[in-house]
């Protein structure tokens, strides 16, 4: 299963859990997992069938364009994380 990394600012939802391993083969499969265990993740992580502006989500080391549709494998790590823009 894949290994979800919860950013501190969701762990009061996940009993101040670090880690979680939750069944999904795309990042929209994921959360709806993590929500089913700890209602409130999804809230704060999608809005309108994509992630909320300002979240990245990255698999395995890699920041990832394809959002909620994003293929993420058996062993793959995922972290949701504040985007970061510049210019």
């Amino acid at each position: 299963m894949p290994t979800v990394w919860i950013p501190a600012l969701l762990r009061h939802l996940t009993h101040e859990q670090e880690s979680i391993d939750v069944k999904g083969s795309t990042v929209s499969e994921v959360i709806d997992a993590l929500d089913a265990r700890y209602p409130g993740v999804k809230i704060r992580l999608v809005q309108a069938d994509r992630l909320k502006p300002g979240i990245a989500v990255v698999i395995d080391s890699q920041i990832m364009r394809g959002g909620l549709s994003e293929a993420v494998s058996e062993n793959s790590e995922v972290h949701f994380i504040p985007a970061i823009g510049g210019g």
